[in-house]
């Protein structure tokens, strides 16, 4: 102690008049610091180093080491910094990056544990052993770094490490006390902060001192406020403490802690401080009891305000240890403790004001207007006027009496649909802003003596016709708005009791619930509540129905004959309705349920009802006809015959050959067609008739068989008559060359003989000259 009060005196022509912190790693000893400066109390004993780390900068320097602030800004005047660099470097002002590192510097796996991180260097650490009478020891500190950058995101993610670890002596489990006040929250770059833009919101900002300049009497980028680490003890047992702070993940960006000459005392806990930032402030016109106590009384109490003495307790007083607050400060007190050691605590009172709110009418509709109806008590229109429209404030809850809304006694347990029992009813609301500070206002709950109707919304059936169908509101709202104040607005509703319940609202297009005839409810309100609550009733209109779109087919060769096609009404006699019929879009004067037509187009007929509901339909009708059948296309191979049958015609066609009572096909070509005389039949499949052709396929028979029985006695070409082949010559020889006979297309036929004898049974050739000049070359044979 003596040799610290020296050394200030030896010291001040040259530190006191300094601007800014300047430090000294060679006077002190480990030991003289913690004692003598830290600690510097006589209710503190058997102080005893036990360990010290720190970066080995070749004996020049250290980390840790005293520090002197006179006639600074900075918020301690003296006491020990540790650092997790040079201590040189910790020096202002701050004009350059501290970024040291030191051979061998490891970490601490003690911090890693405790804070629940990992990869650990650069632990400066110093650890003591001390004695106390209290039942609380306190240390004052200031937490600075160059990882708070101003405006950088990194601020929200990179943190040096530090804590004050505190256990008895003869125990292993640490606890760190390096804590953001009133939370478990250890202290760090990352969570004490202000809000960091395009990074991270504020953390703890109370506890953030500033950001530093290039004035700064330290040289650190930013610091917290002075802080208090408070640890609860055994009186008069023996603890050990670990001070340590160290870099994280690499050397980059030192960190440094301050802690005050003689910030290391007995204490008493005042409870937590109460701010605005943390929503605990007190409220207005509320007191707070504070209590100091220390056992083993009793004690003098000075009690402090903004560091002005209030209050010292007179000897031997025994409740003197609670004192009231109740205006905003800092409040602290010092406690003697029998007569030779000071105790102190310290707590930082905010308050927030009460709610202004506003007494406000409710007012609600009631159809049968007898006084009793729904009120729905957390409808925005309500809030809105309670709060005047501030969204700080929040309605807890409503009550009956004005006392229970006080003492929070038995809410209104249903204030989504609130029935009053007496005609202008008197209700209370509690009103609470972010910090729990309340205001009671009084609701008047009345009624709406407007009354209003409309006439009913009629609508026609859709397309299918049950009697739902889609309605329109926006026309109904139109025309509610020119009935009604222009500072009302409209909501509609399935029932009375959505309206007042503030149930599901209807949008301005809905399908009605009940068919054909229904009710929903249109509520209109304004900023004292319910205007006007009434029904509106939805009509369904019959609409016509008819057959679905048709297409009908007009055959072009049964022209001018007319077909009749039809307006197609189901159910219901067609001389209750209007028609209008439509040829390409074209009105016509037919408006009748039917229309005699022999034209192909599009027909459409509009069906309307009496009550001005319409249906319409399309009944399309295509031209068809028979077909004309162009050419018969014959083709013969090794495979045999292809008959292919050409037409033209508008129609669908479909085909048969020889028998017209056959299945006809779609197909216009038949295969295997046997030589000789053929039918090809042609029909229109939309029922426009049939045309049919006879056609030939040239055959030459390979024998036939003379012998007068009237079967196959002659050889003659198949399919040849007058009027096919017409024109085609024929000359039949022998085996050696010899012309036997010359036939015609009109001839009966070869015989089988020579000049009326008979030739023998052999193979006979043939050559036919067709009418076209093409050549047929074969052989047949003579069967006797």
């Amino acid at each position: 102690m003596k040799k610290y009060i020296l050394y200030l005196i030896l010291s001040c022509s040259y530190i006191c008049a300094a601007q800014n912190v300047v430090v000294d790693s060679q006077t002190y000893s480990p030991q003289q610091l913690i004692e003598d400066i830290l600690i510097d109390s006589d209710c503190i004993t058997n102080v005893q180093i036990t360990n010290v780390v720190g970066g080995d900068f070749g004996g020049s320097d250290q980390s840790y080491g005293f520090f002197d602030a006179s006639g600074t800004t900075f918020p301690f005047q003296s006491g020990i910094v540790m650092s997790t660099g040079r201590l040189q470097n910790v020096q202002g002002p701050n004009t350059f990056l501290s970024d040291d590192d030191a051979p061998g510097w490891s970490g601490d796996n003690d911090l890693e544990v405790i804070l629940n991180e990992s990869n650990t260097i650069n632990a400066t650490i110093l650890e003591f052993d001390f004695t106390a009478l209290a039942s609380q020891v306190s240390f004052r500190y200031i937490f600075a770094s160059e990882e708070y950058q101003e405006g950088n995101p990194n601020t929200c993610q990179f943190s040096d490490l530090f804590g004050f670890l505190i256990r008895p002596v003869n125990e292993t489990q640490y606890t760190n006390i390096a804590l953001v006040p009133d939370t478990p929250t250890p202290v760090k770059v990352t969570t004490v902060h202000p809000d960091i833009p395009a990074g991270c919101e504020a953390e703890n900002e109370f506890y953030f001192e500033s950001f530093n300049d290039t004035t700064a009497p330290i040289n650190f980028n930013g610091q917290t406020k002075v802080l208090t680490a408070i640890a609860d003890i055994i009186p008069n047992e023996t603890y050990h403490v670990k001070l340590v702070i160290a870099d994280e993940q690499n050397f980059r960006y030192d960190s440094a802690v301050f802690l005050e000459a003689g910030g290391f005392q007995l204490a008493t806990d005042l409870g937590p401080d109460r701010l605005l930032s943390n929503n605990t402030a007190l409220c207005e016109g509320e007191t707070l009891l504070l209590n100091a106590l220390v056992p083993n009384g009793p004690h003098v109490y000075s009690w402090f305000k903004d560091g002005v003495l209030v209050e010292t307790s007179p000897p031997n007083c025994l409740n003197c240890s609670l004192f009231t607050v109740s205006e905003p400060g800092i409040y602290s007190v010092e406690v003697d403790v029998q007569g030779n050691c000071i105790a102190y605590g310290d707590v930082v009172i905010e308050y927030a004001e009460n709610p202004v709110v506003v007494d406000s009418n409710f007012i609600q509709c009631d159809i049968d207007m007898d006084g009793l109806t729904t009120y729905n008590l957390t409808s925005t229109v309500l809030d809105i006027a309670i709060t005047n429209g501030d969204s700080t404030l929040f309605i807890i809850d409503f009550f009956l009496a004005e006392e229970d809304a006080e003492h929070y006694n038995t809410p209104i347990s249903d204030p989504e649909s609130f029935q009053n029992t007496v005609p202008n009813q008197m209700v209370y609301a509690r009103v609470e802003n972010q910090n729990g500070c309340y205001a009671i206002a009084e609701v008047s709950l009345e009624i709406s003596n407007v009354s209003l109707s409309v006439p009913p919304v009629e609508v026609c059936d859709d397309e299918i016709v049950d009697g739902i169908t889609t309605f329109s509101l926006l026309d109904v709202r139109n025309q509610i708005e020119t009935l009604v104040p222009d500072d009302t607005l409209i909501s509609f509703y399935a029932t009375e009791e959505d309206a007042l319940n503030n149930g599901t609202q209807l949008g301005n297009t809905i399908q009605n619930f009940e068919p054909f005839s229904d009710t929903i409810y249109a509520y209109v309100f304004n900023d004292n509540g319910c205007y006007v609550l009434f029904p509106i009733e939805l009509n369904v209109l019959y609409t016509p129905q008819l057959l679905p779109d048709e297409e009908v087919y007009y055959c072009l060769n049964s022209f001018p004959e007319t077909i009749e096609i039809q307006g197609g009404v189901l159910n219901d006699s067609p001389s209750n309705y209007y028609y209008e019929w439509l040829f390409n879009g074209a009105t016509t004067e037919v408006n009748t349920s039917f229309n005699i037509i022999n034209e192909a187009g599009t027909y459409t007929v509009i069906v309307t009802d009496p009550n001005g509901c319409s249906s319409q339909r399309d009944i399309t009708v295509v031209a068809s006809d028979t077909a004309t059948i162009v050419t018969i296309g014959i083709e013969q191979n090794n495979l045999g015959t292809i008959v292919t049958v050409n037409i033209s015609g508008d129609g669908n066609y479909e085909y048969a050959l020889d028998n017209p009572d056959t299945t006809y096909q779609d197909s216009n070509s038949f295969t295997e067609v046997s030589s000789g005389f053929h039918t090809v039949y042609v029909r229109d499949t939309n029922g426009c008739g049939v045309v049919e052709t006879l056609f030939s396929v040239l055959g030459f028979p390979k024998y036939f068989t003379p012998n007068d029985d009237t079967f196959n006695d002659r050889w003659k070409p198949k399919g040849v008559n007058g009027d096919f082949n017409s024109g085609m010559k024929i000359k039949i020889f022998d085996r050696y060359g010899k012309l036997l006979s010359e036939q015609t297309s009109e001839s009966q036929g070869w015989d089988g003989t020579l000049q009326g004898n008979p030739m023998p049974s052999t193979d006979y050739w043939f050559l036919a000259t067709l009418a076209d000049g093409r050549m047929v070359r074969g052989h047949f044979a003579l069967r006797r």
